[in-house]
């Protein structure tokens, strides 16, 4: 099934028989420094999930994420990402797992010189995509996003909201299985930071599995998704409906 398809899941946790996004087997990261970032953290994500990872500075999440994206490597225990073992892949390998993964940062990391078009167009046309591919898929990722009229602009002339939704198109155009949201709403005021949740959350609907880290407690408790909890490098809690503080 396409990923962008809709798919009536709240949290796919009884879909049996069908292959995780994300498996996290006993995995440990430990830094040149010494600095053990993870220490034996074991997860499972499935298929349409909705995620948050939360947890203070330093425990662990930006490291979770750079496993998922073989940015970070771990020293041990497995990984395995939309049908790829992470921590094996040879580094020719990695563009393969990051097609079925998107990435949206804080900061947007937009191309400045690029419109919103160009911006959503480079995902795919750095994989060699052929041309009708990339126009209908950019259509596509604009459209769901709300971005269609401001397709021609360049990043400075968007707000940030408009900003964070380019950067979303650009990491759903090549559709996906796992998108993964790193502190979204992190720049944004709190009126575009429900905007942006609401659009993953519809992303998320269209059958795209989301993992969203943040320090956002208003919207992690609000919202009463699955809670994933990191503190000093080890996994605390797992929580089916979770809000952003330990229950206690």
């Amino acid at each position: 099934m396409s990923n962008l398809e809709p798919m009536n899941t709240d949290g796919a946790a009884d879909l049996l028989g069908v292959e995780p996004v994300v498996t996290l087997r006993d995995v440990r990261v430990q830094y040149p420094s010494g600095h053990t970032a993870l220490a034996g953290v074991s997860l499972t994500i499935n298929p349409g999930e909705f995620a948050f990872l939360v947890g203070p500075s330093g425990a662990g999440k930006s490291s979770l994420i750079g496993l998922l994206v073989r940015d970070v490597i771990p020293l041990s225990g497995e990984v395995h990402v939309a049908g790829h073992a992470v921590h094996a892949l040879q580094p020719s390998e990695v563009p393969y797992l990051r097609r079925r993964v998107g990435v949206v940062f804080q900061d947007f990391r937009l191309l400045q010189r690029r419109t919103v078009r160009e911006n959503t167009a480079f995902a795919l046309e750095v994989t060699g995509a052929p041309r009708e591919e990339v126009d209908a898929a950019v259509e596509r990722a604009l459209r769901i996003v709300g971005l269609t009229a401001l397709a021609e602009r360049y990043p400075d002339a968007l707000s940030g909201g408009e900003q964070q939704r380019a950067a979303i198109a650009r990491a759903i155009v090549g559709n996906p299985e796992l998108l993964i949201a790193d502190e979204p709403t992190g720049n944004l005021d709190p009126l575009i930071s429900w905007e942006i949740m609401e659009l993953l959350g519809q992303i998320n609907q269209l059958g795209v599995t989301v993992l969203v880290a943040t320090h956002d407690s208003d919207v992690v408790t609000t919202l009463r998704k699955r809670v994933i909890g990191l503190e000093g490098g080890r996994l605390i809690r797992d929580e089916a409906r979770g809000t952003y503080h330990r229950a206690g």
